[in-house]
């Protein structure tokens, strides 16, 4: 089944266009790779589709409906969850008060219920801490459960960004250079990690420069300069002509 279709995908600023008549279909279950060099168009597409901008034209779908151009707190609220590359964290809260604040978009208690204290929302408090704490044991977070956001290493904080847009309960979750910045141990945990959500039945779109991350995608979406050059599985994406030439002409290496 078709989790989302995009159609025609275009964003303008001013002369510039950043994302250029792109036409994707995600599947569900899929673990799709959208790479290309730094600057080619790849945070700009998620911003579209997660409503932080307006197209300048085309059609984004999930799920069947039209959301195109809808707010981004309706967007997450139907059930896709993002990262960014740099993670909003609360960072005098705890790694598990971080997650814990993250499902109020999708409150389960009435406000009466807060206020009095009632069974209904006590129960809601218990199941919330539940979930937390199952999330925070999938991306390998539960050992520093207790710390604060600030104290941790680059790694962990970004896995606790996916921990946070793991907490909203997506369908669909866009990671935004999940592995950016880390070392190959924290690389190799951040992998396992998508691995073991993906198995839970979440279809993940990931955004990345790093070819690294083809090793758990099974199809690839290749971009430079806002335009989609090529896709396909892994291996032909690896071997392909224009692939290599927008990565070895941005100073990148094809190579992982």
């Amino acid at each position: 089944m078709t989790i989302l279709e995009i159609t025609g995908l275009t964003k303008s600023f001013g002369g510039l266009t950043a994302v250029s008549n792109i036409d994707i279909k995600v599947e569900d279950g899929d673990i799709l790779g959208f790479i290309g060099p730094n600057g080619a168009g790849k945070t700009t597409f998620f911003n579209l589709i997660t409503g932080v901008i307006r197209p300048t034209k085309g059609k984004v779908v999930y799920k069947g409906k039209d959301i195109t151009g809808k707010k981004s707190h309706e967007i997450a609220e139907l059930g896709i969850g993002r990262t960014f590359q740099l993670n909003p964290l609360f960072p005098n809260f705890t790694v598990l008060q971080n997650v814990l604040s993250s499902f109020q978009l999708r409150p389960r208690s009435s406000l009466a219920g807060i206020f009095f204290n009632s069974r209904d929302y006590r129960k809601n408090e218990a199941y919330i801490l539940e979930q937390s704490l199952e999330i925070l044991k999938l991306v390998g977070l539960y050992k520093v459960k207790d710390e604060l956001a600030k104290n941790q290493p680059h790694g962990y904080q970004k896995m606790l960004g996916v921990a946070r847009a793991l907490a909203i309960k997506p369908d669909l979750l866009l990671l935004d250079e999940p592995i950016a910045g880390m070392n190959p141990d924290e690389i190799e945990n951040t992998i396992e990690a998508i691995k073991r959500t993906s198995q839970l039945g979440v279809t993940i779109i990931l955004v990345e420069h790093n070819m690294k991350i083809l090793e758990i995608c099974n199809r690839v979406v290749v971009i430079n300069f806002g335009q989609k050059i090529v896709e396909g599985s892994p291996q032909e994406i690896k071997e392909n002509p224009e692939v290599i030439k927008a990565y070895l002409g941005s100073g990148h290496d094809i190579k992982h």
